[in-house]
């Protein structure tokens, strides 16, 4: 289970992500929370999103590094928590009117295996999540 419980923990430090991605790198500070074409409402939710990344990593790796044996179910929950914050972003598109880039960044936007860059980070962890569970459970 010590696998498991660190692929939970490298996931659950990309919730802190959208901070850095969002707020510090300059490129995605200049697409989100210093977009001087986002009203402020829309950065509200910016700011909420960060946060509840922030609260949810930080609740994941908690409860994989409290005191007392790591079990099962506290594994799982560990992993559910980590993987919130990335379901989440892999069904936004399904609300209307959203998209996964602004259309004045369109173009600088680096799209790996076609994909844009949330949708692959998101399915990366999704999957890494998935892989410690398999090894935590079907053994």
């Amino acid at each position: 289970m010590e696998v498991a419980k660190w692929l939970v923990a490298v996931v659950a430090l990309y919730n802190f992500g959208g901070v850095v991605a969002d707020a510090v790198v300059p490129s995605g500070a200049r697409m989100h929370l210093r977009n001087p074409n986002w009203p402020p409402h829309a950065k509200f939710h910016n700011g909420q999103s960060m946060t509840m990344g922030l609260c949810l990593g930080l609740l994941s790796l908690v409860v994989l590094f409290a005191p007392g044996p790591l079990t099962r179910p506290r594994l799982a929950l560990a992993a559910a928590t980590a993987a919130v914050y990335f379901v989440a972003m892999l069904l936004a598109p399904l609300y209307p009117g959203t998209a996964w880039v602004d259309p004045e960044f369109n173009a600088e936007v680096h799209r790996p295996l076609g994909l844009p860059p949330q949708q692959v980070v998101a399915g990366v962890l999704c999957a890494l999540l998935a892989a410690a569970l398999a090894l935590t459970f079907l053994r």
